[in-house]
Parts: C-alpha cells; sequence; structure tokens
C-alpha cells in the first residue's frame, strides 16, 4: 500500500563567491580555502511527496540518474538512519548545469533538511553537515541557515556574516562544458597561486563594518587559469563588458560569468544586450 502525503515544497537556492582563495593543500587531498559566498534569489524548486519508495522526476530528463546528488542525498540518509520511508522528488531546475553557481549542491541539501522533516528523523544540523561531508563540500554553505557566509577549511567550517545589501546580478552562462571541472581547475592551480586569505579578509571586515561594497573587491583565484581551462570564455568575458559590465567575474569553478550591477533597470539592459546577441543570461538579486 502507498504511502500518500501532501506535498511538500523548497527553494534550493544558487550561489556566487565574491572571494575565493586557495590557502594551500591539505594531507586528505583537499584544497584549503577562504571564501565569502553569496546566495542569490535563482532557484531550483524541488516538491516532496512521502511514498514508499524513492524516485525523482525533472524537467530535464537526462538528470533522472542514480548519481543526481538529490537521490544520493536521499538514499544516504535512508542508509544512515534506517529509515523505510520512502519519497517522491520533483525537481524543477533553472540554476544553469555545471556552472559554478552550486545548483545541485543546493538541490542535495534542500533535500537533507526536507526529508529530516518529511520523515521524522529529528537529525541536529550537526548530523546533517556529516551526511553531507559525503557529499560535496559546497553542501555545507546551502546547509547553513545565513545567506552571506565565510567559508574555510575544505568548504566544511561556514561562518555566517552580516548579508550584503540587496544587489542586483547579471548572470550569463558561455555554452562551454568541461567534464569534471571543478577537480581539474584546483589540479590547476601550484603554488603560485595560493594566497594568504587577504581579499577575503578584507570582504570580512567590509561585511562586518557595513561598509559601502564595490564589485572591485571580489576576487577570484580561478580567474587566473579559467581562459586557458575554458575554451572561448574570453570572448564571452569581453562580450559581456561590451554590454555595460564595468566588471565581471568568474561563479566559482565556472564557467558562468557574473557582474555586479547598480539597480534592475541596468541590469536588464544589459541583459536585453546580451540575450539579442543569443548569450544565455539571467537577471537576479543576492538574498
Amino acid at each position: 500500500m502507498e504511502l500518500e502525503s501532501e506535498i511538500k515544497v523548497w527553494k534550493a537556492n544558487a550561489k556566487i563567491n565574491l572571494t575565493m582563495e586557495v590557502i594551500g593543500k591539505r594531507q586528505d587531498g583537499y584544497h584549503e580555502i577562504a571564501s565569502v559566498v553569496q546566495a542569490i534569489d535563482l532557484c531550483d524548486i524541488l516538491s516532496f511527496q512521502l511514498k514508499e519508495h524513492i524516485f525523482l522526476s525533472c524537467n530535464i530528463p537526462e538528470l533522472v540518474s542514480p548519481n543526481n546528488l538529490v537521490c544520493r542525498a536521499a538514499k544516504l540518509l535512508q542508509e544512515l538512519t534506517g529509515s523505510s520511508s520512502g519519497v517522491a522528488i520533483s525537481l524543477e531546475k533553472s540554476i544553469p548545469l555545471a556552472s559554478g553557481l552550486g545548483g545541485g549542491s543546493s538541490d542535495a541539501a534542500v533535500t537533507l533538511q526536507a526529508l529530516n522533516e518529511l520523515w521524522e528523523l529529528k537529525l541536529a544540523a550537526e548530523k546533517l553537515q556529516e551526511i553531507a561531508a559525503n557529499l560535496g563540500s559546497d553542501i555545507f554553505f546551502f546547509l547553513h541557515s545565513g545567506r552571506t557566509a565565510l567559508v574555510e577549511g575544505r568548504g566544511d567550517k561556514v561562518i555566517t556574516l552580516p548579508s550584503l545589501s540587496k544587489t542586483w546580478v547579471v548572470l550569463i552562462r558561455p555554452p562551454i562544458a568541461v567534464s569534471g571541472k571543478t577537480e581539474k581547475m584546483y589540479a590547476s592551480l601550484d603554488s603560485s597561486y595560493f594566497t594568504a586569505g587577504h581579499s577575503t579578509e578584507r570582504m570580512v571586515k567590509l561585511l562586518r563594518q557595513r561598509k559601502k561594497f564595490t564589485p572591485s573587491f571580489c576576487y577570484n583565484v580561478f580567474e587566473s587559469v579559467a581562459f586557458s581551462f575554458f575554451p572561448g570564455l574570453e570572448e564571452y568575458w569581453r562580450r559581456f563588458l561590451a554590454a555595460g559590465a564595468t566588471e565581471v567575474h568568474l561563479a566559482g569553478a565556472g564557467p558562468a560569468l557574473f557582474a555586479l550591477v547598480e539597480d534592475r533597470i541596468q541590469g536588464e539592459e544589459i541583459c536585453h544586450r546580451l540575450r539579442r546577441e543569443r548569450i544565455e543570461a539571467y537577471l537576479t538579486q543576492t538574498v
């Protein structure tokens, strides 16, 4: 007999890295990072309904796979808690895939939080974080309640920061795909790219003192290798600037690019110019 329940709907927000620094290589093979991460209101929508087994449906059919982080999170939670419950999960993707915006990690974090509630597991936040460690480092930020945070360690140390004042963000997603890109991007960084975290420290100080924020404070170490890593990315960077962006930055490990703009009107104008050139562009804002 199939269990039925009401459908619970959750949002999974994307993120951008206002700073992204690599401090060094760790003994466990991961990299030590220092990053200020900011959630934005571009989001995926996940719906959950109690069932006897675990099912996933998605508006992008090729994402329905046991390897999807949503499925992996649900099955891992089930295994580690011994839960006999199941769930039907509907995933509506709006965050561009493999873009550096953290969509998959955000979906996984929401899945852990939603099923903890739906399955009445009553796991503490610390336990969910332990489970997330088996799935991916970006998930720690999305499990955290803050919208702006300092992220350190391998990504597992998350400290809430005062939120960035509402800021409009234009994103573009160049049609460039590189398999295993995040791991390869880290591998392309030798010790000459490692820093002491000063850009991140400056950003944290600015946010805590609530001083005026300008895009010039942003920094991403991956920008140093991105043009050689992603074929054609430099051309999209130039076209973004030509459309009216004053500063362009790489989103996470890319290849998505973002620009912080003064207001919605400027953002709409830039998006219009980009879309006229058939570039995949989004207007969103910080949350």
